[in-house]
């Protein structure tokens, strides 16, 4: 099979080739997936899971990429619930080869099915971005309706579904970013905007959830802006700052069957809508992968036209 492999860490995705790899077996409990679309997230070149195994031993060259939609080709001995021609879209495992190539195996716990009317790019576009809002909101935010949510990044890809599913659930939604972003962050729903390039978080009053996609010193002010009781809850490694009288959760995100059919309902009826910022063929995603100018919103590659 045709798959993108890495070799060398110093390099990132400059260091990425097209080449040919084995097909992948079904192991126990594994599916076997054909590939159409996979979703890519830039900062896969900083995780430690992209080099080495769970043991710490160098695992290049490695395939990158978690997040697919595609067909199920084969199923591994004593794999339940999913079946050879069904439709999926999940996220793939940290450590194991991922899914920019024409197939993976994938355990079958970290797919759903795909209905018929999404296509492949939307639903490659959904689960890092889709689960990590959804649990940094509910699961580790415990957010509640008529609650105020500080939604950094509001124009990325994380950023944007934070908005919709906060807003969905009731909360009034204030989004960050860059002066540019502003546009883009209110008509995913942000109730306000504000600018970070020019220092007015410091005017935001107190909000009960901040969702941090930045860390360092927006972090760390954000941390002040939350009130008694309140959640800080961040995706970008270890919370330096925490809330005075509050919680602060830092979390990586897992694959959840029934959260990404919650997901892919919402997108089905209009109720969430995709951030979709690039997407390439298979034999133009070294190109995608390393844009020359910055982007809004996710990268999909369609792996089978």
């Amino acid at each position: 099979m045709k798959a993108i492999v890495l070799t060398d860490q110093a390099a990132g995705t400059a260091g990425m080739t097209l080449t040919e790899r084995p097909e992948p077996p079904a192991a126990i409990n594994d599916v076997i997936v054909q590939i159409h679309a996979s979703g890519f997230v830039p900062t896969e070149m900083e995780w430690p899971s992209t080099w080495i195994d769970r043991g710490g031993r160098d695992r290049t060259p490695s395939i990158p990429g978690h997040e697919l939609a595609g067909v199920v080709t084969a199923v591994g001995y004593g794999t339940t619930g999913l079946s050879v021609g069904q439709r999926v879209f999940g996220l793939a495992d940290w450590h194991r080869d991922g899914t920019l190539a024409q197939y993976v195996a994938i355990e079958a716990r970290n797919l759903a099915p795909l209905p018929g009317d999404v296509d492949f790019t939307v639903g490659a576009s959904l689960p890092i971005s889709g689960l990590t809002a959804w649990q940094g909101l509910f699961q580790h935010g415990r957010l509640q309706a008529g609650q105020t949510v500080l939604a950094h990044g509001a124009a990325g890809a994380v950023g944007t579904m934070v908005t919709q599913l906060a807003r969905e659930a009731g909360a009034y939604v204030i989004g960050t970013g860059r002066a540019a972003d502003r546009e883009k962050a209110l008509d995913f729903g942000a109730h306000e905007f504000v600018n970070l390039e020019n220092d007015a978080l410091k005017d935001v009053g107190g909000v009960d959830l901040v969702f941090d996609v930045i860390g360092g010193d927006v972090q760390r002010r954000s941390a002040a802006l939350i009130k008694a009781g309140g959640t800080l809850v961040s995706v970008v490694g270890p919370v330096e700052a925490r809330p005075t009288d509050g919680l602060a959760v830092d979390f990586v995100v897992e694959a959840d069957r029934a959260e990404l059919g919650e997901i892919v309902q919402r997108v089905r009826d209009g109720r969430l809508r995709t951030n979709i910022g690039d997407v390439a063929r298979f034999d133009d995603a070294i190109g995608a992968l390393n844009p020359t100018t910055r982007r809004s919103g996710k990268t999909v590659i369609r792996v089978r036209p």
